[in-house]
């Protein structure tokens, strides 16, 4: 008995790079490209019509990008796996698009045999990311201005996430007492477990960590 193929729905606004994949992906036997989406909302529209079981998603589109798709498709169809092609291997690409929900991250540079690869691994219930991405999140990851004090900050009460934007934007402690109607020393105590919560000694890395996780805007 033949094994199923695995169903693939491009989604890229160059037709271009549509026919190039569409090419590259006709040579795997386990493969088969089942349609083709020319920007974000035309995907969610196509998955809903011929459930695939990996979405190649690009990023930048016209009308619905591909994080937005790639959230509502995860968010409508479990089953569904979507594999990010882009160009981008920036850090400030890779956690969005992680935090989107998508199962996999190829650059447009890859080899065909890459992409393979990483279509197969994510339909397997796997995570792809191309080398060069997977390096960049667990250097963030490991290092304690990463990913790890994104998950300090959630220790953090809405009142002290509150005043550790106002800290980072450089109040002082009487400036922020009078903003929230509270004693100076309610907000030296809220400084102090703030900083006791997140490991860290001052106000520069205050700031840095506060700039690093968008709770302020540079």
């Amino acid at each position: 008995m033949t094994a199923e193929k695995i169903r693939v729905l491009l989604v890229d606004d160059h037709t271009i790079l549509r026919d190039g994949l569409r090419a590259l992906l006709s040579l795997s036997k386990d493969i088969e490209v089942v349609g083709e989406a020319a920007d974000g909302q035309a995907g969610v529209e196509r998955v809903a019509e011929l459930l695939p079981n990996v979405v190649l998603m690009d990023i930048a589109m016209p009308g619905l990008d591909g994080l937005e798709a790639t959230r509502r498709i995860k968010g409508r169809y479990k089953g569904v796996k979507v594999l990010i092609l882009t160009q981008h291997e920036n850090r400030e690409y890779v956690f969005p698009i992680l935090k989107a929900g998508a199962d996999g991250y190829v650059l447009k540079k890859a080899a065909g045999t890459e992409l393979v690869s990483a279509i197969r691994t994510v339909h397997e219930g796997g995570t792809f990311l191309y080398p060069s991405v997977a390096k960049a999140v667990v250097e963030d990851y490991l290092r304690p201005d990463g990913t790890v004090a994104d998950r300090r900050h959630s220790k953090l009460t809405d009142r002290e996430i509150e005043i550790l934007k106002l800290v980072a934007e450089g109040r002082s402690n009487q400036e922020i007492a009078d903003m929230l109607c509270l004693s100076v020393k309610t907000v030296t105590g809220h400084r102090t477990n703030i900083m006791g919560k997140l490991d860290i000694h001052s106000r520069t890395e205050l700031v840095k960590y506060a700039i690093r996780t968008g709770l302020i805007q540079v």
